[in-house]
């Protein structure tokens, strides 16, 4: 290993996410080359052992060292990848080993931060560094998260959250953005918008970095729900409050409110309004309409309606959406 640079250690071990491992080096070493050298961190790949680690994907990664080893220096920072499995009804469930989920512990414990990509944050909740803290992972195990841990306060939407020293990260591509936000509140945000044009991202995703969207929610187990989404989809200019939408799924509003919260996790409320909120974003990414316009074909009614649902949701105004995501717009 080097010994220039903040140590920041990434936990291998077998079925771990490719990606999860190989993404925040490629930042790091880009921050590097963008300052000349003279800010950098130093990456190492930690095992149980110094043999080759098998991911997910089939690529075998090779150590840089061993827990014993690194855990008789001083980490700057620990980042800990995460690994899924289908479970027998097809689900996708997060993994947290024992085994591993005890070397994280112990390595937090040396680490001036602690961060999780993706489904690491099981890892970390395994391992008590997310009780009575606010922490995301990837939108699908987000519920097996709070259901699990519910000292845990878990929040599907952001990209990426911040609790003290403890950062928890969300989907696997965010992993980017997760080590952007590490680099910039290490060596500010000019370097890491340097590094961020290099991977032609943005520093900051618009949005209150929400990775929230309707298409990417989990399939329901009932025709009826499907049913019920894609009538959603269809008539997001029309009225889609709780009576419309019972009515026309041929149940009562309670019965139609318990079947949202069961099967999707939120309510019709809730629902509609992401929907739209998603409709929306795409009109502005791929037109000129004007926002009234948008507005009404999304079902919003008015363009402060339209506002307020962007700043709910996302945390930016449609104008700013549309001026980082389609330049060109006028």
């Amino acid at each position: 290993m080097n010994t220039d640079g903040r140590l920041v250690v990434i936990v291998l071990f077998d079925d771990v996410d490719l990606l999860d491992v190989t993404g925040p080096p490629e930042v790091f070493s880009l921050l590097r080359r963008e300052t000349g050298g003279t800010a950098g961190y130093e990456v190492a790949l930690v095992a149980e052992t110094s043999a080759p680690v098998t991911t997910a994907s089939g690529v075998r990664v090779l150590p840089d060292a061993t827990f014993d080893e690194v855990a008789r220096r001083g980490i700057d920072t620990l980042l800990v990848p995460g690994s899924v499995e289908i479970d027998g009804q097809r689900r996708v469930r997060a993994v947290a080993d024992p085994a591993v989920v005890d070397r994280v512990r112990t390595l937090a414990g040396r680490a001036r931060r602690v961060a999780s990509v993706c489904v690491g944050a099981h890892i970390l909740a395994a391992a008590g560094l997310l009780d009575g803290r606010r922490a995301t992972t990837h939108w699908s195990t987000a519920r097996q998260l709070a259901e699990e841990h519910p000292a845990i306060e878990v929040d599907a939407d952001p990209i990426f959250i911040r609790e003290g020293a403890v950062w928890t990260g969300a989907g696997i591509s965010a992993c980017l953005d997760l080590s952007l936000a590490l680099v910039a509140d290490d060596f500010g945000e000019e370097v890491a918008l340097r590094v961020a044009r290099q991977l032609v991202m943005y520093l900051k995703r618009p949005g209150g970095q929400s990775q929230f969207s309707v298409p990417l929610d989990p399939v329901s187990t009932t025709r009826r729900v499907e049913d019920l989404r894609h009538y959603v989809a269809e008539h997001l200019g029309e009225r889609l409050g709780v009576a419309e939408l019972a009515a026309y799924a041929h149940v009562g509003e309670r019965q139609l409110t318990r079947i949202f919260r069961t099967e999707l996790g939120t309510t019709p409320g809730v629902y509609v309004e992401s929907a739209r909120v998603e409709r929306a974003r795409h009109q502005l990414e791929s037109t000129d309409d004007t926002l009234e316009r948008i507005a009404s074909a999304c079902g919003f009614g008015t363009t402060d309606t339209l506002v307020r649902a962007f700043r709910r949701r996302l945390g930016t105004t449609p104008t700013e959406y549309r001026r980082r995501f389609r330049p060109a717009a006028g």
